[in-house]
């Protein structure tokens, strides 16, 4: 079961920073296993000013196409330093922090109920298919 992108479907923009003025990085695309369309991301690097560098993401997992959205479930992390790890590190947080919830993102999780999802493993595995291969995201927290 194979994770794949098409990177020129994948959209960005750029946004102000509420409490520092520092751009925000939003790109967001689908992720598709072996050829079907299976998740779609949210990512927002944040270049806060005087702070390190993190990205928070949401990924929506459900069926995909024909106006389908009654099984979709939003988990969200948080990935940036860390204390006592010299790299990034997720950390399970509330879904859709940025305000950004609408119908198509289904149930939108907690921290708690994530942590007890029975579909956590399938979020961690588009995560860290996100961090590997978007360079947005990539280059933010590795670069």
């Amino acid at each position: 079961m194979e994770l794949t992108m098409d990177l020129g479907e994948r959209q960005a923009r750029q946004y102000e920073c509420g409490c520092c003025n520092a751009p925000i990085e939003r790109v967001w695309n689908f992720v598709h296993r072996d050829g079907k369309a299976h998740a779609v991301y949210f990512a927002n690097s944040y270049h806060h000013q005087d702070q390190p560098h993190e990205t928070w993401i949401d990924v929506i997992l459900g069926t995909w196409g024909a106006d389908v959205i009654d099984d979709h479930v939003t988990f969200g992390c948080r990935v940036g330093p860390v204390v006592d790890s010299p790299a990034p590190a997720a950390t399970l947080v509330q879904a859709c922090m940025d305000g950004s919830t609408g119908p198509v993102h289904g149930t939108v999780l907690s921290r708690e109920d994530g942590l007890a999802h029975p579909r956590l493993p399938e979020f961690w595995e588009v995560v860290d298919f996100v961090l590997a291969n978007d360079p947005t995201v990539n280059s933010h927290l590795y670069g």
